[in-house]
């Protein structure tokens, strides 16, 4: 039986504006202690797998975890490099239009974009995983963050036309992306680290249990573009992707996004300024839904050590191997399934 359960949250329509771009010119933000180079002396390991899908290892287990903020305007759509990344979060900025923190490790993509401007709950995600954060443009609390010191960052303020290039395919601010090649001598010009000490997340061996569940739909406003879907697709072991209707695949491979853990929670969300932008509440924890193998289960989220994990009756649940998206939503009453 069809199981729906619908409440649609109308929200601002149009996008707020960043920062306006300055002059370009050389950053120069505080270089980090955090991240040491690995020992030479570890011990070599049978099995690899890496930290933040549990699958097989196809590149450096200790490669440093990279954050890039991705554009989801629908004229930003398809993207660049989405399905490579191992976790990607999808939370709103202004109006009705999310963004993608999209996080890097175990696959680098050629190019990554549309790059768009930083928020400061995008950045509080991003040090969950001490990744390099990379940006192009900032709100005024974002930019606070990032100018206090502390945070690896590359900003395409600084960098427009030498590490960020525009495409001729789109207009701004949908049109700066940066490769892979770039981060990394970025990375390398300001004395950053490209190795890390990365942190497993714990992934389960048994079959997930719940609902079964074929549909979900999170409905961000009423308006298609703001509409998400995830499919279960038996064959994929996972879950096709869509936006306003259509399905999200890579600009450059055409290939879709395939994800194996949906997680959908709930956080606090309150506009701060006249631009509509937000402030989120993602220390309190709260509900939420888990997606796995074609089911459902209600769970609770934590913030642990900066990420944000899902709990069952006070006990972890493991992700199963493969790629995660985790939706942040004002309210679980604009989420329907089937």
């Amino acid at each position: 039986m069809k199981r729906w359960l619908f409440s649609i949250s109308c929200a601002a329509l149009l996008l707020g504006g960043c920062t306006a771009k300055s002059e370009p010119k050389q950053a120069e933000p505080a270089k980090s202690n955090h991240a040491q180079e690995p020992s030479s002396e570890r011990p070599a390991e049978e099995t690899q797998t890496s930290p933040l899908t549990g699958l097989p290892a196809k590149g450096d287990i200790h490669q440093r975890v990279v954050g890039v903020m991705i554009n989801n305007h629908p004229k930003a759509r398809p993207q660049s490099g989405l399905r490579a990344a191992d976790i990607v979060y999808e939370v709103l900025a202004e109006g009705d239009i999310t963004r993608f923190l999209a996080l890097y490790q175990s696959e680098l993509p050629e190019r990554v974009g549309p790059v768009r401007s930083a928020r400061d709950y995008y950045i509080d995600l991003s040090e969950g995983y001490h990744a390099l954060y990379v940006c192009h443009g900032w709100s005024p609390e974002a930019k606070e963050r990032l100018e206090g010191g502390g945070i690896d960052y590359l900003n395409g303020l600084f960098y427009d036309g030498t590490l960020f290039q525009r495409v001729p395919f789109r207009k701004a601010p949908h049109n700066s992306y940066i490769t892979f090649a770039n981060i990394e001598k970025g990375a390398e010009q300001n004395g950053y680290a490209w190795t890390d000490e990365v942190a497993p997340l714990s992934f389960r061996a048994d079959e997930p249990s719940g609902e079964k569940v074929e549909t979900v739909r999170i409905a961000y406003s009423h308006r298609a573009y703001a509409q998400v879907e995830y499919k279960y697709v038996p064959e994929q072991k996972g879950y096709y992707r869509y936006s306003g209707g259509e399905q999200t695949i890579d600009y450059d491979t055409r290939k879709p996004v395939v994800v194996q853990n949906v997680m959908i929670i709930a956080a606090r969300h309150q506009v701060i300024d006249s631009h509509g932008r937000r402030d989120i509440d993602l220390a309190s924890g709260g509900k939420g839904y888990l997606l796995q193998g074609g089911v459902m289960q209600p769970i609770e989220w934590k913030n642990v050590d900066g990420r944000l994990l899902p709990y069952h009756n006070g006990a972890p649940i493991g992700f199963v191997p493969g790629k995660t998206w985790i939706n942040i939503v004002p309210e679980l009453e604009i989420v329907q399934w089937k």
